[in-house]
């Protein structure tokens, strides 16, 4: 009986040790989480699901505890990455190939991909009238960034035989399209296809839109993740394990698009539901296919940028983006 006894009592007491064990290994394990910081582009929106995904999914899988931060400005997150004071944040594949080629040559570089092509758009009222770029002649037209939009505007107005006399530029700031409802322009350089012509649908205005890449403008990437050269130098392995988790979260998204979309309202309540669907509907297919970025595609920019003096010198496709899952 006491045999019984005694062998009982270390059972259970072998039991609580190995559950101890057990407990100090998981918060072992949840301590050895690295933490970084990832600097959205914009506030919050349906640009950014598969981050949210990852950020309930797959970052913990690759051993890293990520912070999601607004910027608080567009250009602010480049800058910052660039100076070191952050690890990585969401940017522009034009915005990389302006600050590289700059006086200054801010050291950043693409280390991956989340919307592969352009959102940026020319848009406009269909009761305009306008049926292609040549209808732009004697039209007004506003914008909201320079010397960007004006160049891309121009590129393809002149691609459908006009010349800058033909039309009228108008800086419209960042109210983009209260002027264009109201009549003050006929078109606008700025809007994206997946958020402002959806939010002119909600208010029963119908809009149509030309994509740059289908009229004269190299096909770019629209959101890229960036990294600082001295970062990468020294922690390959952490913006390696980044990507792997956010690939895995665009591939997920894809494949699961209502779970996605469900992930993402969960970590913003505030977020406007109709628009933000409809703007998901516009966005999937959108994200990136593969985080193995196009030598091509980042030289036809380049070229296009230098041509038109949006840069003032060359500058080399290798010093804009490596491919950190090329092997994978």
């Amino acid at each position: 009986m006491k045999t019984v006894y005694y062998l009982t009592i270390f059972i259970c007491s072998m039991a609580i040790i190995v559950g101890l064990i057990d407990s100090n290994a998981d918060n072992h394990l949840e301590t050895k989480l690295q933490e970084v910081t990832l600097l959205l582009d914009w506030v919050e929106n349906i640009d950014h699901v598969p981050l949210f995904v990852a950020k309930q999914q797959t970052f913990k899988k690759h051993g890293l505890e990520v912070e999601l931060q607004w910027g608080g400005d567009p250009d602010a997150p480049l800058k910052l990455v660039a100076a070191g004071k952050y690890p990585f944040a969401v940017s522009y594949q034009h915005s990389v190939t302006i600050a590289r080629a700059s006086k200054e040559e801010l050291p950043v570089k693409s280390i991956g991909l989340l919307v592969e092509h352009p959102l940026n758009t020319i848009t406009f009222l269909k009761k305009s009238g306008i049926k292609t770029p040549a209808d732009f002649k004697g039209k007004k037209i506003g914008y909201t960034v320079a010397p960007l939009d004006v160049l891309l505007f121009n590129t393809i107005a002149a691609n459908a035989g006009l010349s800058e006399d033909d039309y009228d530029l108008i800086n419209v700031g960042t109210n983009i399209i209260a002027p264009l409802v109201h009549d003050q322009i006929h078109a606008v350089i700025g809007p994206f296809r997946n958020y402002e012509i959806n939010l002119l649908k909600l208010e029963g205005i119908e809009a149509d839109f030309f994509p740059l890449e289908e009229h004269g403008i190299p096909d770019y990437y629209e959101l890229v993740l960036i990294s600082n050269d001295d970062y990468l130098n020294q922690n390959s392995d952490t913006a390696k394990k980044l990507m792997m988790a956010i690939q895995e979260a665009i591939e997920f998204t894809k494949k699961n698009p209502d779970d996605a979309l469900q992930m993402f309202f969960k970590a913003n309540p505030n977020a406007k539901k109709e628009l933000e669907e409809l703007a998901f509907r516009d966005t999937i297919d959108l994200f990136a296919t593969t985080q193995v970025q196009s030598k091509e595609k980042w030289d036809a920019f380049t070229k296009f940028a230098l041509k038109n003096k949006l840069i003032t010198k060359e500058v080399k496709a290798e010093d804009l983006f490596v491919n950190l899952l090329d092997e994978e």
